[in-house]
């Protein structure tokens, strides 16, 4: 399957956002966005994913496109900055809710995922007692609990300490290997040189380089 933006255009309150991004991704393939905060990294998935609509491009999921077949990507894993987790509810409890939306998972499924971000499905701490890296294992968990076909990382390592980052390097490659599209956006530059296979560029909404990374 292959995930496709063809001229992705935004402008937000006057600012270029996105600026004429084509792109091709492609089934078990990792793709590294890089660039500085505000090059644009976080508003490209939030426009291939359909959370922000663009001023003109399309995306095209297959056959489909985006905003005229379906609102939001189908089979689509995500973790981004200020996902709203319910605070007084645990990790499991969380993403047991979650899981009532698309209704493709059981009990067993989620407590994988969560076993797999190396947390317990048992405890019984509420989220708002959680750590950073607590949190973001468990963000992540709710990301490829349903074995997304599209997943999509914003800055997945931040708050992990050096055990939480090899683990979810291990995820990325575990997914890639069952044959997901992964995009994957990170200042950690060892992120990027570890688990992409191809490596963009991002400068004030554009796409400035591309670099296909030796195997």
């Amino acid at each position: 399957m292959k995930l496709t933006a063809n001229h992705l255009a935004k402008t937000i309150k006057g600012k270029t956002i996105l600026s004429d991004i084509c792109l091709t991704l492609e089934s078990g393939v990792v793709y590294g966005f890089v660039g500085r905060n505000g090059s644009g990294k976080t508003m490209l998935f939030r426009a291939l994913s359909g959370l922000m609509k663009p001023d003109a491009g399309e995306v095209r999921y297959g056959e489909q496109v985006l905003h005229r077949d379906f609102s939001v990507l189908p089979g689509l894993g995500m973790v981004l900055e200020n996902v709203g987790l319910y605070p007084e509810l645990t990790g499991y409890k969380n993403l047991e809710l979650l899981s009532r939306i698309n209704k493709k998972i059981g009990e067993e499924e989620i407590r994988e995922a969560i076993r797999r971000v190396g947390l317990d499905p048992a405890d019984k701490r509420p989220y708002r007692k959680y750590s950073l890296g607590m949190k973001q294992r468990i963000v992540i968990a709710q990301a490829i609990m349903e074995k997304p076909e599209v997943l999509m990382l914003d800055e997945p390592t931040n708050s992990l300490d050096e055990g939480g980052v090899e683990e979810i390097r291990k995820i990325v490659k575990q997914e890639k290997e069952r044959g997901a599209i992964v995009l994957l956006s990170s200042h950690n530059r060892e992120d990027i040189s570890l688990l992409a296979d191809e490596v963009y560029q991002m400068e004030g909404g554009c796409l400035t380089a591309r670099t296909v990374m030796e195997a």
